[in-house]
């Protein structure tokens, strides 16, 4: 049985192409196969990232989208024996949620033996209530047969409000049992651990890429090693909770 991991979420530039990236190297570095695929169609920072060998799908017809290309998608899915990673950007985050929910692609897909799992970010800062409320689309509308994952990434800061937490928040508390797995991405000091980061996804290389450069002092490999080691450690038990 495989499982479909797509991430989903309407806000741009909040860490979706990051998180595919986290998943595809986590398999890998599990020596599992993996079918890696970028859907954004406007920025295919997914499909950067060379040593993930990831398959770029068009969804545009000129500058609208074209729903029947996403039959292209799920033939992919269909046919892929191994795990797989969708990137999908912002600009199709709705018409590509109406479309898994109009078209019961979560329970096709399971009567396949894949499951469909979503995963979707939720980021301090002025994005916070943008992310929140599209959180708050797809756990209102997917089937439970939908697994749903919550990242939270406090790269633009503390994700909270008024004092409240996430956790804290009556729109999880509502709606947790339908969360399978929340990932906290670390908050990392900007200055050392956050700028090695950040200088590594802006060369689009993977965490075995940038720790194998020589070129990188001995301390930012370190760094990076700790970042992998943190979040992989999460993904491990993902893993076991999707099993």
């Amino acid at each position: 049985m495989a499982n479909v991991h797509m991430i989903l979420q309407g806000k741009g530039g909040v860490g979706k192409s990051f998180i595919a990236s986290l998943l595809a190297q986590h398999k890998i570095a599990d020596h599992k196969s993996i079918l890696c695929i970028d859907t954004d169609p406007v920025n295919a920072t997914f499909a950067g990232f060379k040593a993930l060998n990831v398959k770029r799908l068009e969804l545009m017809d000129g500058d609208v989208i074209n729903a029947r290309k996403f039959d292209d998608l799920i033939e992919l899915i269909a046919l892929s024996e191994s795990d797989i990673v969708i990137d999908n950007g912002a600009s199709t985050f709705i018409a590509l949620s109406h479309y898994l929910i109009s078209n019961h692609i979560a329970s096709m897909l399971k009567e396949l033996g894949h499951t469909l799992v979503i995963h979707t970010v939720i980021t301090g800062g002025q994005a916070f209530q943008d992310t929140l409320n599209g959180f708050n689309q797809l756990i209102k509308h997917f089937s439970d047969e939908v697994k749903i994952i919550v990242w939270l990434n406090p790269y633009w800061g503390n994700i909270n409000i008024q004092g409240k937490t996430f956790e804290d928040l009556r729109v999880y508390q509502e709606n947790k049992k339908k969360i399978s797995a929340i990932i906290h991405i670390p908050n990392f000091k900007e200055e050392t651990f956050g700028s090695d980061l950040k200088d590594m996804l802006k060369e689009r290389l993977t965490f075995v890429e940038a720790i194998s450069k020589k070129e990188l002092t001995i301390m930012m490999r370190q760094r990076l090693k700790i970042i992998s080691t943190q979040i992989f450690k999460q993904l491990d038990n993902l893993e076991a909770a999707l099993s």
